[in-house]
């Protein structure tokens, strides 16, 4: 089952060549669970709603986390 992470941040001016969340992620201000792809969206679009958001000055995510591989078919 996959989980997802919706997660509201702050937009940080851009440096050098750009942005990488791998060594220098963007703070966090709000951060929220769902179990399903439909759950985080609606989550995602009230987060979309604050005004901070529609300003620019913050950012919306929504992260898969958990994926399971799917199982390969057996040939039989």
């Amino acid at each position: 089952m996959t989980r997802f992470l919706v997660v509201l941040t702050d937009v940080r001016p851009l440096e050098g060549l750009g942005r990488n969340e791998r060594t220098s992620p963007e703070r966090r201000r709000q951060v929220v669970g769902a179990s399903s792809r439909e759950a985080a969206d609606r989550i995602a679009g009230a987060f979309m709603a604050l005004g901070m958001v529609r300003a620019g000055r913050q950012r919306v995510k929504v992260i898969a986390v958990g994926r399971h591989a799917r199982a390969m078919p057996q040939a039989g």
